[in-house]
């Protein structure tokens, strides 16, 4: 017997729902309810308006499809297994358990069609936002009258939780303010969190406030009426001059008779009986398990032949492009080949032994003389570009109507533009750079931490980076910041000592492509070191080396400095050395780079055998005992600054060159 049109729609949108009941079950872990609510949704979306190709999931100009209620794992799973990704049914029985496709929320994996790692909710809106900024920017940047080789639309579904978020509501406002009209997110207003209803905390009208920023806005009442979904996500895609949101009221657990519209088909198996009570009630076999009928495969299939008719018609155009415009087309090739050119180190910048300029500037010099050769690198600062020299000067703001330029004002939205830069990088071979405070970190931490986790090359410009900043007083100097970023997995943080110093700072993070990196910088001004007379600042890519010598080739101890503080480190060597005591001076500006050296390396630099040892660096001493052992001593800040002029909270707190001198003979005479 044929089956009808309609027929075959409700099988695939129950198919996608049994296949994450049935995968939560098993796994006796999960999140049953979104995916039971929202099936309907993604049906329509993957197989009518998605434009994608499971058969190429990294296609360049694939839409993207973003669960940001990652929770929902098992309705993106399904969908991508049903599309016929490299996702099999063995995969999905296989939910949620050791060295699975398939874990607890999704995890960034293009070559399985999964774009980025969601679960903290609003870290997937944000990141649609930069994909959709990224999006536009290409296409500014490659596209020409009658051939639109960009023209991708980003999508993305969200949740109550995401819509209370701060982060999304930073994300949205930016999105609207630049008029990203090829972003389309889709809310799911169940009424539900993990406590029970919505309105124990939740009563705003989340429609208005998106107005508010400037979104196309449209509600839909009934998730399981397919030709409303397809209506209104129709509408949604025409309109490309400001962004879409579109509400839909939505079931939690749709077709569980006892736990449907209930907080307990959120977060937990629906358990044998309601499993089998919702299989009943909504006319699906109870076994087998995981049943997925062959109409429902033959239809996914077909769905996916659009696919590849799609990419066949862009490579068409494509042709047709790299004719009409052979320059733009190699330097097309360039930017997706994610390759160097030859001898783009060379235009770092170098500076004079004796000048003084703060490590900021020494950056931003950086940026500039980069940014020349390097079309990839672009970003921005939270409101901070003059303070954080992250300006690109000549080349443009990336602003609505004009999405070819290069700098990004991310607004006073420091856990947004973290999120955004995820996006960025996600969507192509970008070295995105996001610019702020240090301590200001605290509010983006969860996008870095995410960017550490998908191994993104983001770079962050972090300056102000200690007592040093002066007297706008303790709530902006950092202490205990460099520890934490230093505890990240996959974080590079460097704290540059000098400009020389900083400019082999940035070239390790553009050749760093596997995980962010941290520049840590300087607000007031420190000497060039001469390097004539000192070791070279290319140590700075080996995280430590030796800066001072000393007078004997084996010192009695190690003084061993970062940043601003390495220029009182030498004059203490000064002051031992006067005294008799031979003083090595290290320079260490990243942990992470020395750590990965081989242990010959390390040796030569720090010698086990020279037990004397000074630690010196204006943050919290957690973390530096594994450098200074048992019997070092540290000259470190475990309390928060004050307010005075740099010079003054230098000598209050300790970091002189006297004092780190008498911390070095108490460990010699103990």
């Amino acid at each position: 017997m044929t089956s009808t049109a309609a027929e075959i729609d409700l099988l695939c949108v129950n198919t996608l729902r049994f296949l994450a009941v049935d995968a939560v079950e098993k796994a006796n872990s999960g999140h049953p309810g979104t995916p039971m609510e929202a099936a309907p949704l993604a049906y329509v979306l993957f197989t009518r308006l998605l434009k994608h190709n499971p058969k190429n999931p990294q296609w360049i100009n694939r839409d993207r499809f973003i669960l940001s209620c990652g929770h929902a794992s098992m309705l993106l799973y399904g969908a991508l297994h049903l599309s016929g990704y490299d996702l099999s049914l063995d995969d999905i029985k296989n939910f949620r358990q050791w060295g699975s496709k398939t874990p607890g929320h999704p995890e960034h994996n293009p070559a399985m069609g999964v774009e980025t790692t969601t679960g903290p909710l609003g870290q997937g809106f944000a990141n649609g936002v930069g994909m959709a900024i990224a999006e536009r920017h290409l296409a500014a940047r490659f596209n020409t009258p009658g051939f639109d080789v960009v023209d991708h639309f980003t999508w993305a579904f969200a949740s109550d939780g995401d819509m209370m978020e701060g982060i999304s509501s930073e994300a949205a406002s930016l999105a609207g303010h630049l008029k990203l009209g090829r972003l389309k997110y889709v809310y799911l207003d169940n009424h539900i969190t993990i406590e029970g209803s919505t309105n124990l905390a939740f009563s705003e009208d989340v429609g208005a406030r998106f107005e508010a920023y400037g979104w196309q806005v449209l509600r839909l009442e009934d998730a399981n009426d397919l030709a409303a979904v397809e209506k209104a996500f129709r509408e949604a895609h025409s309109q490309t001059e400001r962004p879409t949101l579109i509400i839909v009221r939505t079931h939690i657990g749709f077709g569980a008779p006892h736990k449907q519209n209930t907080a307990e088909a959120h977060g937990s198996p629906l358990g044998a009986a309601e499993t089998a009570a919702a299989k009943k009630n909504l006319n699906w076999p109870a076994e087998p398990a995981f049943f997925v009928p062959e109409e429902v495969r033959a239809h996914f299939r077909k769905e996916m032949e659009k696919g590849e008719a799609a990419q066949n018609v862009w490579e068409e155009l494509l042709v047709g492009w790299r004719k009409a415009h052979p320059e733009l087309s190699a330097q097309w090739d360039v930017f997706w080949s994610g390759t160097l050119p030859s001898g783009w180190a060379a235009k770092l910048p170098t500076f004079k032994a004796g000048e003084k300029l703060a490590t900021r500037q020494a950056s931003g010099k950086s940026i500039n003389a980069l940014a020349a050769v390097l079309p990839q690198i672009l970003g921005g600062s939270a409101d901070l570009a003059p303070s954080n020299n992250s300006n690109i000067e000549g080349k443009g703001d990336f602003q609505a109507g004009s999405y070819g330029g290069r700098n990004f004002h991310f607004g006073i939205r420091e856990h947004a533009m973290g999120g955004i830069l995820n996006g960025i990088a996600l969507t192509g071979p970008f070295l995105p750079f996001g610019a702020s405070f240090l301590t200001f970190t605290d509010y983006l931490k969860p996008s870095l931490r995410l960017a550490a986790f998908m191994k993104l090359g983001v770079v962050y410009v972090m300056t102000h980076d200690s007592i040093g900043l002066g007297e706008d007083g303790p709530t902006h100097q950092p202490v205990e910041h460099l520890a934490a970023l230093r505890a990240v997995p996959n974080v590079t943080v460097i704290r540059p000592a000098d400009a020389a110093e900083t400019a082999i700072a940035w070239r390790v993070a553009v050749e760093r492509r596997s995980g962010p990196t941290v520049l840590v910088l300087s607000r007031q001004k420190l000497p060039v070191y001469d390097r004539a007379k000192l070791g070279a600042a290319e140590g700075t890519a080996k995280g430590a080396y030796i800066l001072s010598t000393g007078s004997q080739a084996r010192p009695r101890v190690l003084l061993i400095a970062t940043g601003s503080e390495v220029g009182p480190a030498l004059g203490a060597q000064v002051i031992l050395e006067a005294k008799g005591v031979s003083a090595r001076v290290v320079s260490m500006p990243s942990w992470e780079l020395f750590e990965a050296q081989p242990v010959t390396y390390k040796e030569e630099v720090l010698p086990s055998v020279v037990r004397a040892r000074v630690a010196v660096e204006a943050g919290c001493s957690m973390g530096w005992h594994r450098y200074v052992g048992t019997q070092g001593a540290l000259v470190t800040l475990d309390r928060f600054g004050a307010s005075a002029p740099e010079e003054i909270l230098m000598e209050k707190f300790g970091f002189t060159a006297e004092n780190i001198a008498a911390k070095a003979l108490e460990v010699l005479n103990r």
